[in-house]
């Protein structure tokens, strides 16, 4: 896979959008003036952190099929975090925490023709030694902060893109997640419920139990989760 490693960017996933490419590649920034996370949200990406975006093609993948890109970005962040001793969450859909807190945001944008995926985007941002701004000290966390002590970045990128190789399966998902049977909060729409979490469907949608009793499946664009 191409890598293009830049000092600044607005973000590397437009960075992505405004450039040609006909095959897969990776575009690392060091900081980003601009970054994005899922729902439009506004990402902070200081230096000190990793932003990657990775640009795939594919002939045949069903639109069915785009929780497996969830999947194997979620589980290569988990999988690189673990190298540094690291016990990362997966919080459904896209986040990463670790000791409760997130330390990576995965975004991803989609290109379809008919039902088919053609290209996807994943962009992701891993907290490293970049200083957090106060207002998210008791939200998100660093591996510097985890590990107290400074971490290289390019290992991790090394680490990183060394996973994102490989392909994973949807157990390999749940297997970092610990949350399944406990109680977690759904909102939407300004409005939160809690509901019991089950487990999640092959194509990423949580199953879980209302407080009614009734089982029912999530759509990661209709709410957000939050742990209790």
């Amino acid at each position: 896979m191409k890598v293009i490693e830049l000092a600044e960017t607005d973000s590397t996933n437009e960075y992505i959008k405004r450039s040609d490419f006909c095959c897969d590649a990776a575009v690392v920034a060091r900081r980003q003036t601009d970054g994005r996370g899922t729902k439009g949200r506004k990402f902070v990406s200081d230096s000190g952190g990793l932003y990657i975006s990775v640009v795939r093609f594919y002939k045949d993948l069903g639109a069915g099929d785009a929780f497996k890109i969830m999947i194997n970005h979620c589980v290569a962040v988990c999988k690189t975090l673990a190298e540094f001793s690291l016990k990362p969450v997966i919080r459904w859909a896209n986040d990463v925490l670790v000791g409760g807190k997130k330390i990576c945001g995965t975004l991803i944008e989609n290109t379809f023709s008919g039902n088919k995926i053609t290209r996807s985007i994943v962009g992701m941002g891993i907290n490293i030694n970049n200083i957090l701004p106060d207002e998210l000290k008791d939200i998100a966390t660093s591996m510097s902060r985890q590990l107290s002590t400074e971490i290289s970045v390019d290992k991790v990128k090394n680490i990183l893109l060394r996973q994102l190789e490989n392909e994973y399966s949807i157990e390999d998902y749940k297997n970092y997640i610990n949350w399944f049977g406990t109680d977690v909060n759904l909102s939407a729409n300004g409005k939160t419920r809690v509901v019991t979490a089950l487990d999640i469907s092959p194509a990423g949608r949580l199953i879980v139990r209302e407080a009614d009793g009734n089982i029912s499946e999530i759509s990661s664009a209709e709410v957000s989760l939050r742990l209790l």
